[in-house]
């Protein structure tokens, strides 16, 4: 069983990579620039999986700092929608989710 400390420290050890990787993405995106039109467009495409990764590295820091909220208010391992407790080996996996797997399921239907 993992404790709450190491839970706590996956998270922020997630969290700066994250913050690295989108400023690398950032970083990538304001360099393309190419006059060459061939070049411009293999760019563009290459921009827009760029902002796919963007946007779910965001999604992920949103999920991962309301996690750690809910280790300090004490309520982390809690299913948010139930209230019963969310099985470890579901943390291990999905160390940010706020749901059980149950309740997780049934939001997808």
């Amino acid at each position: 069983m993992t404790n709450i400390q190491e839970r706590k420290a996956q998270l922020e050890a997630r969290l700066a990579a994250l913050d690295v990787k989108l400023h690398e993405i950032g970083a990538e995106l304001d360099s393309h620039q190419s006059r060459d039109w061939e070049e411009l467009a293999v760019e563009r495409e290459t921009d827009e999986v760029l902002e796919g990764e963007g946007r779910a590295g965001k999604a992920e820091i949103a999920a991962i700092r309301a996690a750690l909220d809910r280790i300090e208010e004490g309520s982390y391992g809690e299913c948010v929608q139930c209230g019963e407790d969310i099985a470890e080996a579901r943390l291990d996996l999905l160390p940010y989710t706020p749901f059980c797997a149950q309740c997780a399921r049934n939001l997808q239907r």
